[in-house]
């Protein structure tokens, strides 16, 4: 992910975790949700480039500057995502109105047997996948996460329901690790979720429009598409407010055929759609985007492809590229 984002300190602490969980636990959604307010404000005035990034980012994404109150609002949507995330995996969805669009198309690739990469991203809450869990129990779900990032929310969480955590696929291990985690869980025929707006330090990146200015994209994810050539599907988990969540499905490649020759402007013109789909659902959604950090400076210790490495040949050290090749 962008070197910028990851040198940013955890809000809160492990005490102030576990104060909301037990809260959530033992008084329920509705009072739990009552502390999100002077969460929000302790942001606001506590956690300043996180403000900056965000009236930034809305101000691009409506077209005029943001309000405090807007700012307020966002940071506001982003704790209320987190909080239910405790329910979500200690309770599954019983608690939640999620509308699912799209599933037909998803599950006609698994009905054929085939796994199915899931692409999401920062936008909304990838933690209300989870529905797929109880409408389809017989496919599993794996989903690539940094485990060491935001280690005290990762700790909480796995320690909710460590059969969840135990389908994590960690993408903090070394990049061939990973690429053979994920070839392997697409073998036997699961659906492998993992976010590609966020580049790994050191991993290659790509230049696309996304909300009016060039933004960089990380490459190795349609590397390892193209590489395993299985079906990509678009996913956004979207909040709503209240308890809604909209869970969207969009087709975006029965299977990803790059040839070597091709793969340069192959993958940018992937990049390029998916971006485009992305900033779709970032203005319909506007709150959802939980980038706290300035998107479109570009990190200094990301490489450009400027030529793409070739996919056995990662930019900046091993990757997943290199893994998958493997």
């Amino acid at each position: 992910m962008s070197s910028e984002w990851k040198r940013r300190r955890e809000g809160g602490g492990r005490f102030a975790l576990s104060l909301i969980r037990g809260i959530a636990s033992h008084c329920g959604r509705a009072p739990a949700r009552a502390l999100l307010h002077p969460i929000t404000l302790y942001f606001l005035l506590r956690r300043g480039a996180e403000r900056r990034d965000s009236r930034a980012y809305l101000t691009r994404v409506f077209g005029r500057p943001a309000t405090l109150a807007e700012v307020a609002r966002h940071v506001h949507t982003f704790a209320a995502t987190i909080l239910d995330r405790l329910f979500l995996l200690s309770e599954s969805t019983r608690r939640f109105d999620v509308r699912t669009e799209g599933l037909e198309a998803l599950h006609a690739h698994l009905e054929a047997g085939r796994g199915v990469l899931l692409f999401g991203s920062h936008l909304g809450s990838f933690e209300v996948l989870r529905v797929l869990a109880r409408q389809r129990p017989q496919t599993p779900i794996r989903v690539v996460l940094d485990r060491a990032h935001g280690r005290a929310v990762t700790e909480l969480l796995e320690a909710l329901n460590p059969e969840v955590a135990a389908t994590v696929i960690d993408a903090g291990a070394d990049g061939p690790s990973v690429a053979l985690a994920i070839q392997e869980a697409l073998g036997q025929g699961a659906m492998v979720a993992l976010l590609v707006d966020r580049s790994q330090e050191g991993g290659a990146t790509l230049e696309v429009p996304f909300l009016g200015a060039p933004a960089q994209f990380p490459v190795a994810p349609w590397l390892l598409a193209a590489v395993l050539k299985v079906p990509v599907m678009l996913a956004f988990g979207l909040y709503r407010g209240g308890n809604r969540y909209d869970l969207v499905f969009e087709p975006f490649s029965d299977g990803i055929d790059l040839p070597r020759r091709e793969r340069q402007a192959g993958v940018a013109a992937l990049i390029r759609r998916y971006a485009a789909r992305l900033e779709h659902h970032a203005r319909s959604a506007p709150y959802n985007w939980f980038n706290f950090y300035d998107f479109w400076k570009r990190d200094p210790r990301a490489p450009v492809a400027g030529s793409l490495p070739a996919a056995g040949d990662a930019a900046g050290g091993p990757g997943m590229e290199r893994g998958a090749d493997r």
